[in-house]
């Protein structure tokens, strides 16, 4: 291409010196798009100029309206019009392209990459050390390297070549920059560690392993914390870079046993606490993100959770950060907003085992809660708070928890919030419309608080008495509200058994497995509302036993509907048979955790067994 245009331009020299000013005038005429005539014959053109009376000469300068054009005409880049730029531009941008599509992306291009890359390191190493006290001689090594790290980028689009990549060594050489004393350089490999293993990658889960195992021989896990523990989150770089490295946590946290590493093997968790604890105007990504983390760590298995419990006043840390919400919710949309989320999922994770119950019974836990409960102006932490009373009286060793709730003063904020949570919600100044969703799920945590108390409470003690009590008042007002919730539970139910009922009878003429089907099925049906219903007729039922002025009402108020307790009782057995099923079903070597879980399911059959005879 050059040397077309050396030729063209080469060729215009030679006309310019071989012709007079003269010649060219008479030779050469220019069209409106800069094109030059020279044909060389006489038009009718040339003889209107003949016989016109003109003075003789050259043309005299053009003004300077025409130079401006002509910069951008024919003589634009070194004389070339502009047809003829677009041509070659045309031709060179083809060119690259042919060029980029000849290069292929396979093994043999990792080798060079590696090799390049590996080049750049030790040349940037040599150069430090020996010119380390005169930074600006390895500065330019320093760049080279950026770039080369940068470059790896492309392998996140080629997963199949990760084990190319770890054979060659370049996955230890790319976790050895993480302690790097330029930390931009370490920030531009942690983000290309994230990049490679982040869950967006395509990759198989063998090459990811394959990946993944390279980096945490070669440390990465302790090289990780070194740099978010020097990294000065003031800079805007290593915000960044603490950002990076909470998302490559996020990313290895998926496989259970990196999760109990990070957690229990490392020294993240102190770093965690100290990070959703600092004190900013207003929460920053980061202090969002490091609360997502935890939470994702602390419900990866029971091991974390234990271990966060017993690693200090963790529970009354959440707690107490968890405090000043009882008064506000969180602005929608806000990383504030994520971080109270991801407070109370720690929490409701906590309370689901002995030792967590017990530190928030001892953080006073159950009376923040509840204040939350009263506040008529929340909506966020109310709903949260249910959830979290839900799971903490739920269970084993929940007995002590069940009598402080009714100690509290509990029961009146609950059966409020049940009364209210089918009924619309009061327009205010400041309204705040709740999901159908959260609205199904505060639902769900009222009934199996109420069925916790009725499980717990021993018969005739004085918290059972005021328990009791309540759903006596008022003429009964709680049982229209319960029995309306079962009959709403139950009619979408029976919308989705018969879709399911349908699909079982396509899957045996088609003979796939109904088993492989089996779970989708019964997700469908807890999205109905079968949790729900089943705990709405076991609450029905313990009041038929234990009230006879209940059981009246009950019975009345079904009969509305031409329903009667024989539906209470067929949602029950359905409920015992598959406990029943699913207890047949488990096999495997039982864990402390599972026994525990059996004890409990065999209390709860016991429960149904009894109580179906009262129907």
């Amino acid at each position: 291409m050059q040397e077309c245009r050396a030729s063209m331009i080469y060729s215009r020299n030679q006309i310019y010196q071989t012709t007079s000013e003269k010649a060219v005038y008479k030779a050469a005429k220019v069209t409106a798009n800069g094109d030059v005539k020279t044909n060389g014959k006489a038009t009718v053109e040339d003889e209107q100029d003949e016989d016109e009376d003109v003075a003789a000469g050259p043309e005299l300068p053009p003004d300077e309206e025409e130079d401006a054009i002509d910069e951008e005409g024919r003589f634009f880049g070194g004389g070339i019009n502009h047809d003829t730029a677009d041509v070659l531009d045309f031709i060179d941008e083809r060119d690259k392209d042919d060029a980029m599509k000849t290069e292929r992306i396979d093994a043999a291009w990792v080798r060079k990459l590696a090799l390049n890359f590996e080049k750049k390191i030790s040349k940037n190493s040599e150069l430090r050390a020996k010119f380390d006290d005169d930074p600006p001689k390895f500065m330019s090594s320093e760049a080279d390297l950026d770039a080369e790290i940068k470059a790896l980028s492309i392998l996140s689009e080629y997963p199949s070549l990760y084990e190319e990549f770890v054979k060659l060594g370049c996955a230890s050489s790319l976790v050895s920059l993480l302690s790097h004393e330029n930390t931009d350089i370490a920030i531009d490999a942690i983000e290309i560690i994230n990049e490679l293993t982040d869950e967006a990658v395509e990759a198989e889960v063998q090459q990811w392993d394959v990946l993944v195992d390279a980096m945490l021989d070669s440390d990465l896990l302790s090289l990780l914390y070194e740099n978010i523990s020097r990294f000065d989150e003031a800079l805007e770089s290593d915000r960044a870079g603490v950002y990076h490295i909470l998302s490559v946590l996020e990313t290895l946290s998926f496989r259970p046993a990196i999760a109990s590493s990070l957690l229990q093997s490392t020294s993240f968790l102190p770093w965690l606490l100290r990070r959703i604890q600092a004190k900013e105007p207003a929460v920053s990504q980061n202090k969002q993100y490091a609360a997502e983390i935890l939470s994702i760590l602390v419900q990866s298995s029971t091991s974390n959770v234990s271990h966060f419990i017993s690693t200090g006043e963790n529970v009354d840390i959440i707690l107490q950060l968890l405090a000043p919400y009882r008064k506000h919710d969180p602005e929608k949309g806000t990383n504030e907003e994520e971080y109270v989320e991801n407070l109370f999922s720690i929490l409701s994770c906590c309370v689901n085992i002995e030792s967590g119950k017990s530190s928030f019974l001892a953080s006073e836990g159950i009376e923040l809660a509840l204040i939350m409960l009263r506040d008529k102006t929340l909506h966020l932490s109310k709903s949260r708070s249910l959830r979290v009373l839900n799971h903490c009286l739920s269970g084993s060793h929940n007995l002590p928890l069940c009598e402080r709730f009714i100690d509290a003063a509990g029961l009146k904020p609950l059966f409020r919030s049940l009364l209210r949570s089918g009924a619309p919600a009061k327009i205010t100044s400041k309204p705040k419309p709740k999901s159908k969703l959260d609205a199904k799920e505060d639902t769900e945590h009222i009934l199996g608080i109420l069925f916790s108390l009725l499980r717990t409470l021993p018969a005739d003690s004085p918290p059972r008495i005021r328990l009791l009590a309540k759903f006596v008042e008022t003429d009964y007002q709680a049982l229209p509200r319960i029995i309306s919730i079962r009959r709403e539970c139950a009619s979408r139910l029976s919308y989705v058994e018969r879709e399911i009922g349908a699909e079982r009878a396509i899957a045996m003429i088609n003979e796939e497995e109904i088993e492989d089907l089996a779970d989708e099925w019964l997700s469908r049906r807890l999205d109905a509302g079968l949790y729900s219903l089943q705990t709405a007729d076991v609450i029905l039922a313990w009041l038929v036993a234990e009230d006879v002025g209940a059981a009246q009402r009950i019975r009345e108020l079904l009969a509305e509907k031409g329903e009667g307790l024989g539906d209470v009782r067929r949602t029950l057995e359905e409920q015992l048979a598959g406990m029943e099923a699913s207890r047949e079903g488990g096999g495997g070597k039982e864990t402390t955790e599972d026994a525990e879980d059996t004890d409990a399911d065999a209390v709860v059959r016991d429960m149904l067994s009894t109580l179906m005879t009262f129907l």
